[in-house]
């Protein structure tokens, strides 16, 4: 059903030359790792990059769309309905700062926020919307693997969606912006999603343009 609708699917395991693969076979057995062509080209790209710069990574890939029509949504999100977008989780590494490929603090690479540390930009702070996605989640923060953030695949790849991925069409990154000051990536694609969409500082979400 999805080439009628102009989707292809991201793999699901790793197909040995891209390095690029879900992040857990239960977004495959949602049936919510479908794309338009261009994208999935993007996030190859970016994974064979990711391989050339860091030998060894793999870019695990979280949420992207559902094999059909534009318009049906994909909960919690409130702009994955077209095949565009795709969400990337971050890279980390353990307490000796070795890297650890295929690894995410939570089981399903969502919902374990990095922590603006003191004096980062923090657009949202006081508000208190009735109306809104942005869940903080305090109670389950305790509960995740005590991983740290590797900040030079992290940064290197808003670096590279920033940059080189234009020309494959990648027009839009959302990460918080606590996380872009943090590490010290900050061009115009790069975005705030707003206050009451979903935090994104636990992922990189990535769009194409039409």
């Amino acid at each position: 059903m999805a080439p009628i609708f102009g989707r292809v699917p991201l793999p699901c395991f790793d197909d040995g030359t891209s390095r690029l693969k879900m992040q857990s076979p239960l977004f495959c057995v949602l049936n919510r790792q479908y794309v338009v062509p261009e994208l999935r080209e993007a996030a190859s790209a970016l994974s064979r990059h990711m391989g050339q710069a860091f030998p060894g990574t793999t870019t695990l890939a979280l949420d992207a769309n559902f094999p059909f029509f534009n318009g049906f949504p994909l909960f919690p999100h409130l702009s994955h309905s077209d095949g565009r977008k795709l969400d990337i989780a971050f890279f980390y590494q353990d307490a000796a700062g070795n890297y650890l490929d295929t690894a995410t603090r939570s089981p399903v690479g969502y919902f374990a926020f990095e922590q603006p540390r003191p004096g980062s930009i923090l657009p949202c702070r006081d508000r208190e919307d009735l109306l809104t996605l942005r869940w903080d989640l305090d109670f389950l923060q305790s509960l995740w693997r005590s991983l740290q953030l590797e900040e030079g695949r992290t940064g290197e790849a808003l670096r590279w969606l920033s940059g080189e991925g234009s020309s494959f069409g990648i027009e839009k990154i959302f990460v918080e912006p606590h996380l872009a000051q943090r590490l010290g990536v900050g061009p115009e694609s790069i975005r705030f999603q707003g206050c009451r969409a979903a935090r994104h500082d636990d992922h990189i979400h990535m769009q194409v343009g039409k």
